[in-house]
């Protein structure tokens, strides 16, 4: 599978080591240029080039949103269309700035995205794992205690699509339901940044509500 990156900072440039460990080809891309990405893609080896955002997201088969939640309105749109996208956001308003309908709970950071890309199927996951951990703490399946990510989006295959890949990169995978309900595993949520097994992270989800 070929996988878009639209972003390459920790968490991207950490995912798309592990595509590229994993057979996948990726391309990457940032808002500076792809001239800048130039040792990212000389240390992830032949299966990688760099881009421009649009031409990450019109190449990938699966794309990967992994920008500052600020910057989501210049996420590519016409090439996202009719495509599964991860989205690993949070809402950081020390970063950001703020989001009335995020401060008031009437939507989310994921749901926003969706908003600006309504042709493609939004799945939010790889936000409540620090990127280093991501890098180290993949095992096999089946191992006691392997730590499970949650995920949550409206389409079906999308996210079966995003579960076997968190699988291949060495994490069991909670489906958290809808993508309205990527809430629960927010910052400031039992289920953030905290190494949790599957039952672990089933019950840290059902703590947060709804």
């Amino acid at each position: 599978m070929k996988i878009g990156f639209v972003g390459a900072g920790h968490i991207g440039s950490t995912l798309a080591r592990l595509a590229v460990d994993h057979g996948h080809d990726v391309v990457v891309s940032n808002s500076r240029g792809p001239e800048t990405l130039r040792d990212l893609v000389a240390a992830l080896g032949g299966h990688a080039s760099a881009a421009t955002a649009a031409e990450a997201a019109a190449e990938g088969d699966l794309v990967v949103v992994t920008i500052p939640l600020k910057s989501y309105r210049e996420v590519p749109v016409h090439e996202l269309a009719g495509k599964a996208v991860v989205d690993t956001n949070n809402y950081y308003p020390e970063r950001d700035g703020h989001f009335a309908d995020l401060d008031s709970r009437s939507t989310t950071s994921s749901e926003m995205l969706a908003a600006h890309l309504p042709s493609s199927s939004v799945v939010k996951a790889f936000n409540t794992i620090y990127y280093g951990d991501l890098a180290t703490q993949g095992e096999q399946p089946g191992t006691p205690g392997r730590r499970a990510l949650p995920i949550a989006g409206d389409d079906a295959e999308a996210k079966r699509l995003v579960a076997d890949l968190i699988d291949q990169f060495g994490f069991d995978v909670v489906d958290a339901g809808p993508l309205a309900k990527g809430r629960r595993f927010q910052p400031g949520t039992p289920a953030y940044n905290v190494r949790l097994d599957a039952t672990q992270l089933r019950t840290a989800l059902d703590a947060a509500g709804n």
